[in-house]
């Protein structure tokens, strides 16, 4: 019987944050929160192109590999709420084939476009 309490509660509180309605609950709960984890701290910023963006990630002394999920994230997130879709084009380096990328100063700065199916 108590699993069925907890179960129910957790359902609800779940489907309550899901509507909207939770914000606190699912703010508390770190839903609203995506990067929360991440090792880097990162903004994305609109480019004038449409669909376009770049991302800025602090990380001064970092590899592309060690930032790749903390500017990955703002990403898929502006694509999905702003397009409805999490695929990213990111603009590579023709060299390595790697995302490109330019620092300046302690920041990483990426730039990809939304693709929209």
């Amino acid at each position: 019987m108590q699993f069925v309490k907890i179960t129910s509660v957790v359902v609800l509180t779940l489907s309550i944050s899901g509507c909207g309605a939770g914000g606190e609950i699912s703010e508390f709960l770190g839903f609203d929160r995506p990067e929360a984890g991440l090792p880097f701290r990162a903004s994305l910023s609109r480019a004038e192109e449409p669909r376009s963006f770049n991302v800025s990630v602090t990380a001064s002394e970092a590899t592309v590999d060690e930032v790749r999920e903390s500017a990955r994230m703002p990403a898929t997130r502006h694509c999905l709420e702003t397009y409805g879709g999490s695929d990213v084009d990111w603009v590579t380096d023709p060299a390595s084939g790697d995302w490109a990328f330019a620092r300046d100063g302690e920041f990483m700065v990426f730039s990809g476009r939304c693709i929209v199916r």
